[in-house]
């Protein structure tokens, strides 16, 4: 029952048909769909889901595995007799091209339109659409590393809340990490860059936070790249951070920043003389090292994950691999972090929605992820709607080396800090 991407010349035409109030298209109010509840997207054989991910940006950088991991988990729930029955009909995933405005539209389209149920996932670097989705009461599924993930009744992360508001905590594991890599982190700098956005001024905040609480000196934080194209030249970057650390280089360079970023970043750097750790949290994808200046760009770069590396034997990982396959018509294809991106925010959504019973509505799914929880999952222990101010506090890390990645930190669940 899982229907195909829909291309961008459809999308286009649909969204003309989208009215630009808060109404739903059938002229009910916000989030009202009958006096049983809202069932909004939901038959008595189906479930409707859609997704909004950047396949296309100005960058060239495209997050568009993050439907096939999604697509795979579904397509196994199916296989399995669905949630208490029904199938899972997910329509794939819009594009929202790193776009606010496209991506307020995909939502806007995703519940008027075609009237779904949940969204999963939901995964770029912006997230306009929030807002909408949360008025709407749409049950809605990504990676917790935007603002929107963080307090909402309506909205997951799944692995919990990356970036918290004040009263909510923080996930140590890239400090923790980079800190065992050091030998500790007492008396040693890093150097924190980020792009100019919303997204990269709230990274910079909370990873200073973050590194200072675990004991390093942070002698650089800026977010200063700007968002909508890659520098073609980095020596103003790069003159900053080699001085930051009193005249001298910092440690360890922690770059928050998407792939094409972080090559001309950590190219820049090495060409400069840098001998210290160079991080980051997006560069962990078998496609990158297809392209030998790419992986040379990337070689000993050690890589913030948030769940169980693929080079694991967790149990789940067997199966995420196995389901990949089978999406991918039964071929072999390289693993990605966006893969599992899309994996896991379907994932849960399809645990609650198993929990919330036969009778499924929006109140019956929020009733039950009030008091949901699991264990051992590719992303550590699940709880809600802990997750919905707090990580799940778990990661690890992994270092390009050689042409292939190693574990260079295992995956652990540390202990949060209060987010100030």
């Amino acid at each position: 029952m899982l229907r195909p991407i829909r291309t961008l010349a459809a999308a286009a035409a649909a969204l003309a048909l989208v009215s630009a109030c808060n109404s739903t298209s059938d002229g009910t109010a916000p989030g009202k769909h009958g006096a049983a509840g809202n069932s909004r997207g939901v038959t008595a054989e189906a479930i409707k889901v859609g997704g909004i991910v950047s396949m296309t940006s100005a960058s060239g950088y495209s997050k568009k595995d993050t439907d096939l991991g999604a697509k795979a988990r579904y397509l196994r729930a199916n296989a399995e007799g669905g949630v208490h029955g029904r199938k899972i009909d997910y329509l794939g995933a819009e594009d929202d091209g790193q776009d606010p405005a496209k991506n307020l539209a995909s939502a806007r389209k995703l519940v008027q339109q075609d009237k779904v149920f949940a969204v999963s996932p939901m995964s770029s670097v912006t997230f306009s659409g929030a807002d909408f989705l949360e008025q709407e009461k749409v049950p809605t599924f990504g990676w917790g590393t935007l603002p929107a993930f963080c307090g909402p009744k309506y909205i997951y992360g799944f692995n919990g809340c990356l970036v918290p508001s004040p009263g909510g905590t923080l996930n140590q594991t890239w400090p923790e990490g980079i800190g065992q890599i050091l030998g500790g982190a007492q008396g040693k700098s890093v150097a924190v860059i980020a792009n100019d956005s919303d997204a990269g001024k709230f990274g910079i905040r909370t990873f200073q936070q973050g590194f200072t609480s675990a004991g390093f000196t942070v002698s650089y934080a800026k977010a200063s790249v700007p968002g909508t194209a890659v520098p073609n030249d980095w020596s103003a970057y790069v003159k900053e951070i080699m001085e930051s650390n009193g005249g001298k280089a910092p440690d360890a360079v922690v770059s928050v920043m998407q792939t094409p970023n972080n090559i001309g970043l950590f190219t820049a750097l090495k060409r400069s003389g840098y001998r210290g750790l160079l991080s980051d949290p997006t560069d962990y994808d078998p496609g990158l090292l297809a392209k030998d200046a790419t992986k040379q760009a990337l070689d000993g770069v050690h890589v913030l994950l948030q769940f169980q590396p693929f080079e694991s034997a967790h149990p789940q990982m067997t199966q995420f691999k196995a389901d990949i396959k089978a999406a991918a018509g039964g071929q072999e294809v390289p693993l990605n972090m966006h893969m599992l991106t899309g994996y896991m925010s379907a994932d849960l959504f399809v645990s609650i929605a198993q929990k919330a019973g036969k009778d499924l509505t929006v109140e019956s799914f929020q009733a039950a992820a009030q008091s949901f929880s699991d264990t051992g999952t590719l992303v550590g222990d699940r709880s809600e709607p802990k997750g919905q101010k707090d990580s799940f506090g778990c990661g690890a890390l992994v270092q390009l080396k050689n042409g292939a990645y190693e574990v260079s930190v295992p995956f652990k669940c540390y202990e949060p800090i209060p987010f100030k």
